[in-house]
Protein backbone atom coordinates (compact mmCIF):
# COMPACT_ATOMS: atom_id res chain seq x y z
CA UNK A 1 0.00 0.00 0.00
CA UNK A 2 1.28 3.48 -0.53
CA UNK A 3 1.38 5.80 1.77
CA UNK A 4 1.14 9.39 1.39
CA UNK A 5 2.09 12.21 3.60
CA UNK A 6 1.73 16.11 3.52
CA UNK A 7 4.38 18.25 4.73
CA UNK A 8 2.47 21.34 6.14
CA UNK A 9 2.99 24.62 7.46
CA UNK A 10 3.42 28.65 7.96
CA UNK A 11 6.09 29.87 5.62
CA UNK A 12 9.70 30.02 6.64
CA UNK A 13 9.45 27.07 9.39
CA UNK A 14 11.62 24.72 7.24
CA UNK A 15 9.12 22.77 5.59
CA UNK A 16 10.72 22.84 2.33
CA UNK A 17 14.21 22.13 4.07
CA UNK A 18 13.07 18.99 5.70
CA UNK A 19 11.29 18.00 2.11
CA UNK A 20 14.51 18.72 0.17
CA UNK A 21 16.44 16.61 2.39
CA UNK A 22 13.81 13.77 2.42
CA UNK A 23 13.71 13.22 -1.34
CA UNK A 24 17.53 14.21 -1.43
CA UNK A 25 16.20 16.50 -4.32
CA UNK A 26 16.58 20.29 -4.38
CA UNK A 27 12.74 20.23 -6.22
CA UNK A 28 11.26 22.01 -3.61
CA UNK A 29 12.83 25.76 -3.55
CA UNK A 30 13.94 26.58 -0.07
CA UNK A 31 13.96 30.51 0.35
CA UNK A 32 13.51 32.94 3.14
CA UNK A 33 10.54 34.25 1.76
CA UNK A 34 6.74 33.14 1.90
CA UNK A 35 5.17 31.34 -0.95
CA UNK A 36 8.44 29.95 -2.45
CA UNK A 37 6.95 26.53 -2.93
CA UNK A 38 3.97 27.68 -5.84
CA UNK A 39 3.81 24.11 -6.77
CA UNK A 40 3.13 20.99 -4.16
CA UNK A 41 6.40 18.92 -4.91
CA UNK A 42 6.07 15.24 -4.42
CA UNK A 43 9.06 13.02 -3.64
CA UNK A 44 9.06 9.26 -2.98
CA UNK A 45 11.67 7.83 -0.67
CA UNK A 46 12.53 4.56 0.28
CA UNK A 47 11.43 3.37 3.84
CA UNK A 48 14.68 2.64 5.86
CA UNK A 49 14.50 -0.93 6.61
CA UNK A 50 17.75 -2.60 7.87
CA UNK A 51 16.26 -5.85 8.27
CA UNK A 52 15.91 -6.18 4.60
CA UNK A 53 19.44 -6.42 4.14
CA UNK A 54 19.89 -8.77 6.65
CA UNK A 55 17.30 -11.37 4.63
CA UNK A 56 18.70 -10.02 1.00
CA UNK A 57 22.37 -11.69 2.10
CA UNK A 58 21.30 -14.76 3.20
CA UNK A 59 18.97 -15.39 0.49
CA UNK A 60 21.58 -13.99 -1.99
CA UNK A 61 19.32 -11.85 -3.53
CA UNK A 62 20.58 -9.74 -6.27
CA UNK A 63 17.79 -6.91 -5.53
CA UNK A 64 16.80 -5.25 -2.60
CA UNK A 65 13.35 -3.26 -2.96
CA UNK A 66 12.29 -1.16 0.19
CA UNK A 67 8.91 -0.23 0.61
CA UNK A 68 8.45 3.94 0.11
CA UNK A 69 6.60 6.50 1.27
CA UNK A 70 5.83 9.52 -0.33
CA UNK A 71 5.96 13.12 0.96
CA UNK A 72 4.09 15.70 -0.26
CA UNK A 73 5.55 19.62 -0.01
CA UNK A 74 2.48 21.81 0.34
CA UNK A 75 2.99 25.75 -0.20
CA UNK A 76 3.17 27.56 3.27
CA UNK A 77 -0.60 28.11 4.94
CA UNK A 78 -1.12 31.91 6.43
CA UNK A 79 -4.02 32.92 8.40
CA UNK A 80 -6.90 33.35 6.23
CA UNK A 81 -5.94 30.84 4.20
CA UNK A 82 -9.32 29.19 3.92
CA UNK A 83 -10.85 32.02 2.91
CA UNK A 84 -8.03 32.61 0.06
CA UNK A 85 -5.27 34.42 1.98
CA UNK A 86 -1.58 33.67 0.86
CA UNK A 87 -2.30 30.91 -1.94
CA UNK A 88 -5.54 30.04 -0.42
CA UNK A 89 -8.02 26.98 -1.40
CA UNK A 90 -5.78 25.25 -4.13
CA UNK A 91 -3.32 24.05 -1.68
CA UNK A 92 -5.74 22.70 0.95
CA UNK A 93 -7.13 20.46 -1.58
CA UNK A 94 -3.40 18.88 -2.23
CA UNK A 95 -3.92 17.37 1.48
CA UNK A 96 -6.99 15.61 0.89
CA UNK A 97 -5.67 12.70 -1.14
CA UNK A 98 -2.87 12.21 1.79
CA UNK A 99 -3.28 9.47 4.72
CA UNK A 100 -2.01 12.03 7.23
CA UNK A 101 -0.81 15.50 8.20
CA UNK A 102 3.12 16.04 9.22
CA UNK A 103 2.76 19.62 11.15
CA UNK A 104 6.11 21.67 11.16
CA UNK A 105 6.24 23.65 13.54
CA UNK A 106 9.51 26.26 14.30
CA UNK A 107 11.47 25.03 17.11
CA UNK A 108 14.66 27.60 16.30
CA UNK A 109 15.58 31.47 16.96
CA UNK A 110 17.35 32.65 13.82
CA UNK A 111 17.06 36.54 13.21
CA UNK A 112 18.26 35.90 9.41
CA UNK A 113 15.09 33.98 8.90
CA UNK A 114 12.21 35.93 9.12
CA UNK A 115 8.94 34.21 10.40
CA UNK A 116 5.53 35.42 9.18
CA UNK A 117 4.06 36.06 12.22
CA UNK A 118 6.94 37.90 13.54
CA UNK A 119 7.71 35.91 16.34
CA UNK A 120 8.77 32.44 17.14
CA UNK A 121 6.06 30.14 18.80
CA UNK A 122 5.46 26.65 17.83
CA UNK A 123 1.99 26.31 19.58
CA UNK A 124 0.55 29.54 17.62
CA UNK A 125 1.81 28.08 14.66
CA UNK A 126 0.27 24.89 14.83
CA UNK A 127 -2.96 26.81 16.23
CA UNK A 128 -3.07 28.57 12.81
CA UNK A 129 -2.80 25.93 10.86
CA UNK A 130 -5.46 23.96 12.38
CA UNK A 131 -7.70 26.68 12.58
CA UNK A 132 -7.61 27.39 8.88
CA UNK A 133 -7.91 23.00 7.93
CA UNK A 134 -11.02 23.67 10.35
CA UNK A 135 -12.50 26.51 8.76
CA UNK A 136 -12.08 24.64 5.52
CA UNK A 137 -13.72 21.68 6.60
CA UNK A 138 -16.68 23.59 7.95
CA UNK A 139 -17.58 25.33 4.68
CA UNK A 140 -17.56 22.30 2.92
CA UNK A 141 -19.09 20.29 5.24
CA UNK A 142 -21.90 23.22 5.85
CA UNK A 143 -22.77 24.27 1.97
CA UNK A 144 -22.75 19.85 1.08
CA UNK A 145 -25.34 19.38 4.06
CA UNK A 146 -27.93 21.37 2.22
CA UNK A 147 -27.86 19.11 -0.86
CA UNK A 148 -27.51 15.79 1.01
CA UNK A 149 -30.05 16.76 3.26
CA UNK A 150 -32.53 17.08 0.43
CA UNK A 151 -32.00 13.47 -1.06
CA UNK A 152 -31.92 11.71 2.62
CA UNK A 153 -35.49 13.64 3.28
CA UNK A 154 -36.30 12.03 -0.09
CA UNK A 155 -35.62 8.60 1.19
CA UNK A 156 -32.31 7.90 -0.43
CA UNK A 157 -30.28 5.81 2.04
CA UNK A 158 -26.69 6.75 1.05
CA UNK A 159 -27.99 10.23 1.54
CA UNK A 160 -28.59 9.93 5.28
CA UNK A 161 -25.74 7.90 5.98
CA UNK A 162 -23.85 10.44 4.13
CA UNK A 163 -25.54 13.18 6.52
CA UNK A 164 -25.28 11.41 9.82
CA UNK A 165 -21.08 11.86 9.39
CA UNK A 166 -21.68 14.99 8.10
CA UNK A 167 -22.79 15.80 11.15
CA UNK A 168 -20.76 13.67 13.37
CA UNK A 169 -18.11 15.58 11.93
CA UNK A 170 -20.24 19.35 12.21
CA UNK A 171 -20.49 19.24 16.39
CA UNK A 172 -16.71 19.10 17.27
CA UNK A 173 -15.72 21.55 14.19
CA UNK A 174 -18.59 23.92 15.41
CA UNK A 175 -16.75 23.89 19.22
CA UNK A 176 -13.63 24.63 17.37
CA UNK A 177 -11.89 21.28 17.36
CA UNK A 178 -10.76 19.02 14.43
CA UNK A 179 -13.16 16.43 12.86
CA UNK A 180 -10.93 13.33 13.86
CA UNK A 181 -11.63 14.07 17.31
CA UNK A 182 -15.61 12.40 16.63
CA UNK A 183 -16.09 8.65 17.26
CA UNK A 184 -16.29 6.90 14.04
CA UNK A 185 -17.84 3.12 14.37
CA UNK A 186 -16.34 0.42 12.69
CA UNK A 187 -19.19 0.14 9.92
CA UNK A 188 -19.62 4.01 8.96
CA UNK A 189 -15.62 4.34 8.38
CA UNK A 190 -15.92 3.78 4.99
CA UNK A 191 -18.23 6.64 4.89
CA UNK A 192 -16.54 8.86 7.03
CA UNK A 193 -13.41 8.54 4.65
CA UNK A 194 -15.71 10.03 1.47
CA UNK A 195 -16.21 12.94 3.29
CA UNK A 196 -12.55 13.54 3.07
CA UNK A 197 -11.91 15.57 5.84
CA UNK A 198 -8.55 17.75 6.68
CA UNK A 199 -9.25 17.33 9.86
CA UNK A 200 -9.75 13.93 10.06
CA UNK A 201 -6.62 13.22 8.86
CA UNK A 202 -4.21 12.01 11.60
CA UNK A 203 -1.77 14.38 12.98
CA UNK A 204 2.11 14.37 13.07
CA UNK A 205 3.58 17.05 15.03
CA UNK A 206 7.62 17.31 13.36
CA UNK A 207 9.35 20.01 15.83
CA UNK A 208 12.41 21.93 13.66
CA UNK A 209 14.98 22.60 15.92
CA UNK A 210 18.73 24.19 15.26
CA UNK A 211 21.29 21.82 15.00
CA UNK A 212 22.61 21.62 18.68
CA UNK A 213 19.21 20.69 19.70
CA UNK A 214 18.78 17.28 17.43
CA UNK A 215 18.78 14.95 20.09
CA UNK A 216 17.04 15.89 23.48
CA UNK A 217 15.19 18.97 21.64
CA UNK A 218 14.50 22.19 23.18
CA UNK A 219 11.97 24.24 25.72
CA UNK A 220 10.05 24.98 22.29
CA UNK A 221 9.80 21.69 20.99
CA UNK A 222 8.58 19.94 24.50
CA UNK A 223 5.84 23.04 23.86
CA UNK A 224 5.03 20.90 20.69
CA UNK A 225 4.98 17.62 22.49
CA UNK A 226 2.71 18.38 25.13
CA UNK A 227 0.11 19.73 22.88
CA UNK A 228 0.63 16.06 20.40
CA UNK A 229 0.54 14.35 23.82
CA UNK A 230 -3.08 16.33 24.52
CA UNK A 231 -4.13 15.86 20.61
CA UNK A 232 -3.43 12.27 20.47
CA UNK A 233 -0.82 12.64 18.00
CA UNK A 234 2.72 11.99 17.46
CA UNK A 235 5.93 14.04 17.92
CA UNK A 236 9.62 13.64 15.94
CA UNK A 237 12.18 16.41 16.84
CA UNK A 238 13.99 16.93 13.38
CA UNK A 239 17.09 19.36 12.68
CA UNK A 240 16.00 20.19 9.11
CA UNK A 241 19.64 22.22 8.54
CA UNK A 242 21.28 18.78 9.60
CA UNK A 243 19.05 16.72 7.66
CA UNK A 244 19.86 18.62 4.96
CA UNK A 245 23.60 18.69 5.10
CA UNK A 246 23.76 14.39 5.43
CA UNK A 247 21.43 14.46 2.76
CA UNK A 248 24.17 14.51 0.31
CA UNK A 249 26.65 12.16 2.29
CA UNK A 250 26.67 8.19 1.64
CA UNK A 251 25.85 5.75 4.19
CA UNK A 252 29.49 5.83 6.15
CA UNK A 253 29.52 9.55 5.94
CA UNK A 254 26.26 10.17 7.10
CA UNK A 255 27.14 7.76 10.38
CA UNK A 256 30.78 9.32 11.20
CA UNK A 257 28.62 12.51 11.18
CA UNK A 258 25.70 11.67 13.30
CA UNK A 259 28.29 10.59 15.39
CA UNK A 260 29.90 13.13 15.75
CA UNK A 261 26.16 15.27 16.58
CA UNK A 262 25.47 12.39 19.06
CA UNK A 263 23.07 10.92 16.69
CA UNK A 264 22.01 7.24 16.12
CA UNK A 265 20.37 7.77 13.10
CA UNK A 266 19.00 10.29 10.39
CA UNK A 267 15.53 12.14 11.47
CA UNK A 268 13.87 10.73 8.33
CA UNK A 269 14.06 7.27 10.03
CA UNK A 270 12.48 8.91 12.74
CA UNK A 271 10.03 10.80 11.09
CA UNK A 272 8.29 7.36 9.02
CA UNK A 273 8.64 5.34 11.95
CA UNK A 274 6.15 7.84 13.27
CA UNK A 275 3.96 8.12 10.16
CA UNK A 276 4.36 4.06 10.44
CA UNK A 277 2.52 4.53 14.17
CA UNK A 278 0.56 7.26 13.61
CA UNK A 279 -1.26 4.81 10.69
CA UNK A 280 -1.21 1.23 12.58
CA UNK A 281 1.33 0.23 9.68
CA UNK A 282 3.94 -2.76 10.06
CA UNK A 283 6.08 -4.38 7.12
CA UNK A 284 6.48 -7.90 5.99
CA UNK A 285 8.96 -9.29 3.66
CA UNK A 286 8.84 -11.67 0.50
CA UNK A 287 12.71 -13.44 -0.03
CA UNK A 288 14.15 -15.29 -2.35
CA UNK A 289 17.35 -15.34 -5.18
CA UNK A 290 15.75 -12.40 -7.92
CA UNK A 291 15.01 -9.72 -4.66
CA UNK A 292 14.45 -9.68 -1.14
CA UNK A 293 11.06 -7.02 -0.83
CA UNK A 294 9.14 -5.37 1.75
CA UNK A 295 6.13 -4.40 1.85
CA UNK A 296 3.30 -2.12 3.95
CA UNK A 297 0.12 -3.19 5.79
CA UNK A 298 -2.12 -2.08 8.13
CA UNK A 299 -1.48 -4.00 11.45
CA UNK A 300 -4.12 -6.29 12.19
CA UNK A 301 -4.28 -7.51 8.74
CA UNK A 302 -4.76 -11.41 7.48
CA UNK A 303 -2.93 -13.27 5.25
CA UNK A 304 -4.91 -13.02 2.03
CA UNK A 305 -5.02 -9.27 2.53
CA UNK A 306 -1.06 -9.16 3.08
CA UNK A 307 -0.98 -11.17 -0.39
CA UNK A 308 -3.55 -8.89 -1.90
CA UNK A 309 -0.50 -5.85 -1.54
CA UNK A 310 1.15 -7.67 -3.91
CA UNK A 311 -1.27 -8.02 -6.44
CA UNK A 312 -5.28 -8.67 -6.02
CA UNK A 313 -5.36 -12.22 -7.45
CA UNK A 314 -3.17 -13.38 -5.04
CA UNK A 315 -5.89 -12.20 -2.54
CA UNK A 316 -8.56 -13.61 -4.93
CA UNK A 317 -6.97 -16.81 -5.19
CA UNK A 318 -5.25 -17.29 -1.96
CA UNK A 319 -5.04 -20.87 -0.57
CA UNK A 320 -2.44 -20.59 1.78
CA UNK A 321 1.03 -18.77 3.40
CA UNK A 322 4.45 -20.27 3.98
CA UNK A 323 5.30 -17.94 7.01
CA UNK A 324 8.75 -17.63 8.84
CA UNK A 325 9.38 -15.13 12.11
CA UNK A 326 12.02 -12.73 10.77
CA UNK A 327 14.34 -14.13 13.73
CA UNK A 328 13.97 -17.52 13.27
CA UNK A 329 14.69 -16.95 9.05
CA UNK A 330 18.36 -15.42 10.71
CA UNK A 331 19.11 -17.54 12.87
CA UNK A 332 18.70 -20.65 11.26
CA UNK A 333 19.62 -19.35 7.86
CA UNK A 334 16.78 -19.08 5.84
CA UNK A 335 14.10 -21.20 4.58
CA UNK A 336 15.63 -24.31 4.49
CA UNK A 337 16.83 -23.92 8.22
CA UNK A 338 13.58 -22.70 9.37
CA UNK A 339 11.68 -25.59 7.35
CA UNK A 340 13.98 -28.13 9.08
CA UNK A 341 14.00 -27.00 12.31
CA UNK A 342 10.28 -27.07 12.23
CA UNK A 343 9.85 -23.00 12.11
CA UNK A 344 8.68 -22.27 8.62
CA UNK A 345 4.56 -22.58 9.27
CA UNK A 346 1.76 -23.48 6.70
CA UNK A 347 -0.97 -20.36 7.69
CA UNK A 348 -4.35 -20.08 5.95
CA UNK A 349 -6.97 -17.31 5.47
CA UNK A 350 -7.35 -16.44 8.64
CA UNK A 351 -3.65 -16.05 9.59
CA UNK A 352 -3.13 -12.93 11.12
CA UNK A 353 0.42 -11.33 9.95
CA UNK A 354 3.03 -10.27 12.29
CA UNK A 355 5.88 -7.53 11.76
CA UNK A 356 8.61 -8.81 10.44
CA UNK A 357 7.10 -12.30 8.88
CA UNK A 358 8.80 -13.27 5.68
CA UNK A 359 6.22 -14.60 3.42
CA UNK A 360 5.24 -16.72 0.28
CA UNK A 361 2.18 -16.89 -0.92
CA UNK A 362 0.16 -19.86 -2.93
CA UNK A 363 -2.67 -18.81 -4.80
CA UNK A 364 -4.97 -20.49 -7.59
CA UNK A 365 -4.43 -18.27 -10.64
Amino acid sequence: MALKVAIVGLPNVGKSTLFNALTKTAAAQAANYPFCTIEPNTGDVAVPEPRLNALAEIAGSKEIIPARITFVDVAGLVRGASKGEGLGNQFLANIRDCDAIAFVARCFVDDDITHVENRIDPIGDLEIIETELMLADLESLERRRVQVEKRAKGGDKESQLTLKMIDLALAPLRDGRPARVAEVSKEDRKAWDMLQLLTALPALYVANVDEGSADAGNELSAQVAERAKADGAETVIISAQIESEIAVLDDAEQAEFLETLGLAEPGLNRLIRGAYHLLGLQTYFTVGPKEARAWTIPVGATAPQAAGVIHTDFEKGFIRAETVAFDDYVALKGEAGAREAGKLRAEGKSYVVKDGDVMHFLFNG
